[in-house]
C-alpha cells in the first residue's frame, strides 16, 4: 500500500488521456519531447561555444640563496 504499480500507472494514463482528450494530450507530450530536445541542443552549444582553455599555471619562485654557509661564513652581503 502507497506505492504504485504498473496497472495504478496504466489506469491514471488512460483517465489523462479521457479527460484531456486524445489530440490535446498528444500535443502536449510532443510540446514536451521539443522542450528536452532544444534543452539538449542549447547544452550542446554552450559546450562547443565555450573553448577549453588550460588551467592557470602557477610559477615557482626560486629557491633563496643561503646567506652563510655550513661553517657560519658569511656568503652573500645583503646590506
Amino acid at each position: 500500500m502507497g506505492s504504485f504499480s504498473p496497472i495504478h500507472l496504466l489506469v491514471l494514463a488512460v483517465v489523462a488521456i479521457l479527460l484531456l482528450g486524445g489530440g490535446r494530450f498528444s500535443n502536449l507530450m510532443g510540446d514536451v519531447a521539443k522542450g528536452v530536445k532544444n534543452f539538449k541542443k542549447g547544452m550542446a552549444e554552450h559546450d562547443d561555444d565555450v573553448p577549453a582553455k588550460p588551467a592557470p599555471r602557477i610559477e615557482a619562485q626560486k629557491a633563496a640563496e643561503p646567506a652563510f654557509d655550513r661553517d657560519g661564513e658569511r656568503v652573500r652581503d645583503d646590506r
